[in-house]
């Protein structure tokens, strides 16, 4: 972090920095398309011999603006914003593999990233191993082929709430010459920023929690900066060799800790265009200019659910990494702020999914969404939502309990939140 500005201030005043008589809020530049006076000026943005902007498909003035801003609330060296978190999974994997390459992910992440590797990405010829985050060492080593380039989990799983051992796994990601990719959405980088221990790049949904008010869907990626590819040169050659496709131009040699990012926006983001909307950046950046302050409230109210949850007769278990007596608290103190994890909750009660289905149908505050993470209560049943095409015997290999709940705790009032609750498992 900036060691002159808090997290708190970075929030606020980073990115954006208006000079004398410019907007003091982040201008909208609603253009496709950037003027200048001479084909040399131009011909030299193409060639990335100066930089600029001149059609945002690739990049875009108020994008940069909050991928800055992010880079530095991570810790990184530069971002990047894509126009969803699905695109920023896949560009993240897709800037260093190519078709025979392999890499490995924890099989606890969200489905639709579990489709997009284990599916998706297939079809591209770039084969994904699963695995058991909680295995041991020796068990995940057994995963690492000689094509293997890259390593991908989550900080904290959607929707199971599995905290990741960031340090076991990137020392074990390090140990075979390969990055640790980590999906920071849950936790935001308010709560847990994974270059610091070991991470090498990170990804967001930032229509989560960073944008706060469920008003524009987006993704980005950050670069630490720190992982060398240069080591390990014949293992990354589209970031170590000449690019055909810029004239020969090598992305380390050329942008030294900045090559990662730059091969993603002037290749992949040039040739995909899965850019973030201007006018949606700077929504965003309005969301993280509170990020500091909701994420408080959101993990203070999730942690009065997730105790009252518990002592309620009709409740059956509660997985929150801030109780006590969860399996990953202790990981949650080390590698959180203050032992804060987010504001999700997931929960069972006793019975079957009907009942489940009965409590999420009279709740009146909460409400029933295909979203979490936002600054309103809302409320999903995997089973009978996300992974309705499942049978139970299914949902329970995928780690994901029939039963369980996934209770996005939001900024209201807590006892309002827990009121709700009540009244609903009453109704149950």
């Amino acid at each position: 972090m900036d060691k002159k500005k808090s997290f708190e201030t970075l929030c606020v005043q980073e990115g954006w920095k208006p000079k004398s008589g410019e907007p003091r809020s982040l201008p909208i530049y609603q253009s496709t398309t950037f003027k200048y006076d001479t084909t040399e000026q131009m011909a030299d943005l193409f060639d990335l011999k100066s930089s600029g902007y001149f059609y945002s498909r690739l990049q875009n003035p108020s994008n940069d603006v909050v991928a800055e801003k992010i880079a530095k609330l991570e810790g990184g060296v530069a971002g990047m914003l894509t126009s969803s978190g699905q695109a920023a999974n896949f560009y993240a994997i897709f800037n260093i593999c190519e078709a025979g390459d392999h890499f490995i992910s924890a099989a606890s992440i969200y489905g639709g990233t579990f489709n997009l590797f284990g599916v998706t990405m297939k079809k591209l010829g770039i084969e994904v191993t699963f695995v058991d985050q909680e295995a041991s060492v020796e068990e995940l080593q057994k995963a690492f082929r000689p094509n293997t380039k890259a390593v991908f989990a989550e900080t904290i799983t959607n929707p199971t709430l599995s905290v990741l051992d960031i340090e076991k796994f990137a020392k074990l990601a390090h140990s075979n010459g390969v990055p640790l990719i980590i999906d920071n959405t849950f936790p935001t980088p308010y709560n847990c920023r994974p270059f610091e221990f070991g991470c090498d790049i990170v990804t967001h949904s930032t229509t989560k929690y960073i944008d706060g008010h469920a008003s524009t869907v987006g993704g980005c990626i950050v670069d630490s900066g720190n992982f060398d590819w240069d080591k390990y040169a014949d293992k990354f050659p589209g970031l170590t060799q000449p690019d055909p496709s810029y004239h020969g131009l090598a992305y380390t040699k050329a942008f030294g800790k900045g090559a990662y990012i730059t091969k993603a926006t002037v290749q992949l983001m040039r040739d995909f265009g899965a850019i973030q909307a201007p006018q949606h950046a700077f929504l965003l950046n309005l969301g993280l200019e509170t990020l500091h302050l909701r994420m408080e409230r959101h993990c203070e109210n999730a942690l009065k659910v997730a105790k009252y949850l518990k002592k309620h007769p009709k409740v059956d278990w509660v997985n929150y990494p801030g109780l006590e007596d969860s399996p990953y608290h202790a990981l949650a103190q080390k590698q959180f702020r203050n032992g804060q994890s987010c504001g999700v909750v997931t929960f069972g009660l006793k019975g079957d999914r009907e009942k489940a289905i009965r409590f999420m149908d009279n709740l009146e505050l909460a409400a029933i969404v295909t979203h979490v993470a936002d600054a309103r209560t809302c409320v999903l049943h995997p089973a009978s939502h996300t992974h309705r095409q499942l049978s139970d015997e299914q949902l329970r290999a995928a780690g994901v309990d029939p039963t369980l709940i996934r209770f996005s705790v939001g900024i209201e009032n807590a006892d309002d939140i827990i009121a709700d609750i009540e009244q609903a498992l009453e109704k149950a």
